[in-house]
């Protein structure tokens, strides 16, 4: 017997009423997820909804559980901090596991120089504050960005995210001096165009955008997703990539990288930014560095993270004791049980799975990702974006016993978030219900 077990349609009576609920007190605004389901428990890759249909997740709260639903480590810490200190604004009342997180995070994130961070609440507020930061820093106020990308709902860094809607629309005006640049897409590339004249063209095309858009010497920063995540596991060619450094070290720019979604061993590496030989001045972190609690953080250069006065960062919640413990007990889960090669036998697995997938059906257009970061697009006619099909996967998985996600500018990108240590038999079981479905529709 599999992992999935469906005692009811999905979603059942319970989660359907539940879901009734909701619509009386819950914004409008708020995403309602297609599967529909409301979960009670989870272990795990597995999810048990209100019903007691259990699921296999391949979402892990959008790339927050790397380390799996209630893992025992994270448990424990929570527990023990919360029983012995479970807030104190740290600007007011130091306490250690704050400081013992960004000693951490100074040592495991990339960059061979003196590094200083600090702690907040989630990845826009990372974010904000690495702007915050690199402009006080430099002096200069324009901010560049790339195409495709997401960095968060709040105004300015909804002002950084390509996706108009839902994202963006009706929330103007957007932050000003923020500018976005073009991203190389292979899969969009003219038709028997090689990779390497494509990846030639669109690193002119970037050259071309600072003489007409904005000049290098005004720029305080470049944001970029070594992988993007929203924007449908995107992988920047490295050849782009590092001419985007290159650029930044000869103008003075600031290089910050978001690993929100990519980081703590997703892509078979602690950060993604080690598959580019990347250091990046600042880097941007939270989701599965704590495995879900509300705990982000800023990592950058010493003197970079010191332009700033006191008052000039923190927050009343940021940097809280109990998520720093899931932080610091994620971490070490993460080295102990070996999960960036865990992602990287994953990312094998699935990618052989789908390449033997699409020679089945047509509606596969691109398997692309780094490590366990893998996603495919959905289409039709060769290349065209067949979001409609898309959300019918996601749906018809639902049903089946599987959670799975969409991505994409266009939304036609199904992403894979598995936890990493997610049990073999549930990887197989999951993918099966996946080809499945896929074929069958």
């Amino acid at each position: 017997m599999g992992a999935i077990n469906l005692r009811t349609p999905v979603p059942g009576p319970k989660s359907a009423a539940f879901l009734e609920r909701r619509k009386k007190c819950v914004s409008a605004g708020v995403s309602l997820g297609k599967s529909q389901i409301c979960a009670s428990t989870a272990e795990g890759a597995l999810v048990t909804d209100l019903d007691g249909n259990t699921f296999v997740d391949l979402t892990g709260g959008i790339g927050c559980l790397n380390i799996g639903h209630s893992a025992p480590r994270v448990v424990e810490a929570v527990q023990a901090q919360a029983a012995k200190l479970q807030h104190a604004c740290f600007q007011v009342t130091m306490y250690e596991p704050y400081v013992a997180l960004v000693e951490r995070l100074i040592a495991i994130t990339p960059g061979s120089f003196p590094k200083k961070g600090c702690l907040f609440n989630s990845g826009a507020e990372a974010v904000e504050n690495a702007i915050k930061i690199a402009r006080r820093a430099s002096g200069r106020q324009s901010i560049v960005c790339f195409e495709h990308g997401f960095h968060g709902r709040t105004l300015l860094t909804m002002t950084l995210t390509s996706k108009v809607k839902p994202y963006k629309d009706g929330f103007g005006p957007m932050a000003p001096e923020i500018y976005k640049a073009p991203l190389p897409y292979t899969f969009q590339r003219t038709l028997g165009q090689s990779e390497e004249a494509y990846v030639e063209e669109q690193i002119r095309a970037f050259h071309d955008f600072l003489k007409s858009t904005v000049a290098p010497e005004r720029i305080a920063a470049m944001i970029l997703e070594p992988v993007l995540g929203e924007g449908g596991f995107i992988v920047p060619p490295r050849a782009f990539v590092k001419e985007v450094e290159k650029i930044c070290r000869e103008n003075g720019i600031v290089l910050i990288a978001d690993e929100i979604q990519s980081g703590f061993a997703r892509t078979g590496k602690m950060f993604a930014c080690e598959h580019f030989d990347l250091q990046p001045d600042m880097l941007t972190v939270a989701k599965s560095m704590s495995n879900g609690y509300p705990v982000s953080a800023v990592i950058g250069r010493a003197e970079l993270m010191d332009a700033v006065p006191p008052g000039g960062l923190g927050g009343t919640f940021a940097g809280n004791p109990v998520a720093c413990a899931a932080a610091l007990a994620t971490i070490e889960t993460i080295e102990q049980e070996g999960l960036c090669a865990r992602a990287d036998q994953l990312g094998a697995f699935l990618r052989e799975s789908l390449v033997g997938l699409a020679r089945a059906v047509s509606c596969i257009g691109e398997i692309r990702g780094l490590g366990a970061m893998l996603a495919f697009e959905v289409v039709k006619n060769g290349r065209e974006p067949d979001k409609e099909r898309a959300e019918k996967i996601v749906v018809a998985c639902a049903q089946k016993g599987v959670l799975v996600l969409t991505a994409g500018l266009e939304g036609n990108v199904i992403r894979l978030l598995m936890p990493l240590n997610i049990e073999d038999e549930h990887i197989r079981e999951a993918m099966s219900v996946l080809h499945e479905v896929i074929v069958g529709l």
